[in-house]
């Protein structure tokens, strides 16, 4: 999942400065996991700054409303009569779904509320980890499951640097060693042979490097 927190609220202050009616809109899915930005976070975070800037003597308005996902148009339709109310939207979406909100909208302005900071996984109440860099060109199957391009601090594909100590990488020791746990997972499926292949430098080209990417499915096209 897309995992993110919410911006500090000195900062979402500073964004909605301007305005006096605002849309306070808030996404059902992955922010949710994360608690940054669900229909709880949406409550508290209106209270806090109706607080704020009524200590400050400024007047505003803010209705609140949570959307399943602000990536997909059929859920964005839902909050097309809140929208056009108010005079911008301010969004607890990962960067997506600020950037589908502004298409669908292109005369109100979509403010973030959240910094989207990686795709992880939740391990367990409060910790979410990094696990995927969306490369576009998956080796998972050679690895035993896990990523050497997100989990090594220097994207090593043809095994360990040298510098790792007792499983932890010498970036942090709070850091587990990438190539540590896929030898140990390759190990543990019999397929040490595995790292017997030589992989030449990772083209980026289906990454970011190349611009913008896209996924099409003509199947699903109407």
């Amino acid at each position: 999942m897309i995992v993110g927190a919410q911006k500090p609220i000195s900062e979402i202050k500073q964004i909605i400065a301007p305005y006096q009616k605002i849309l306070l809109l808030g996404c059902g899915t992955c922010v949710k996991t994360c608690f940054a930005g669900g229909e709880d976070e949406v409550a508290v975070l209106a209270s806090a700054l109706r607080m704020v800037c009524k200590t400050e003597g400024k007047e505003i308005q803010i209705e609140e409303q949570t959307v399943e996902r602000q990536c997909e148009d059929e859920f964005i339709q839902e909050s097309a009569p809140a929208a056009a109310r108010n005079q911008a939207i301010l969004s607890l979406a990962c960067g997506a779904g600020v950037q589908a909100m502004a298409r669908r909208f292109t005369t109100t302005p979509v403010l973030p509320g959240v910094n989207t900071t990686f795709m992880g996984v939740l391990e367990k109440p409060g910790l979410f980890t990094e696990e995927c860099s969306g490369c576009g060109d998956c080796k998972l199957a050679v690895f035993g499951g896990i990523c050497p391009f997100t989990r090594c601090a220097k994207k090593l594909l043809n095994g360990p640097c040298g510098g790792s100590q007792n499983g932890h990488c010498e970036v942090s020791s709070e850091i587990d060693c990438a190539w540590h746990l896929i030898i140990e997972r390759l190990k543990a499926l019999g397929q040490l042979d595995n790292l017997r292949v030589y992989h030449p430098p990772k083209n980026w080209a289906a990454s970011l490097s190349s611009g913008p990417r896209k996924l099409i499915r003509e199947d699903h096209m109407l």
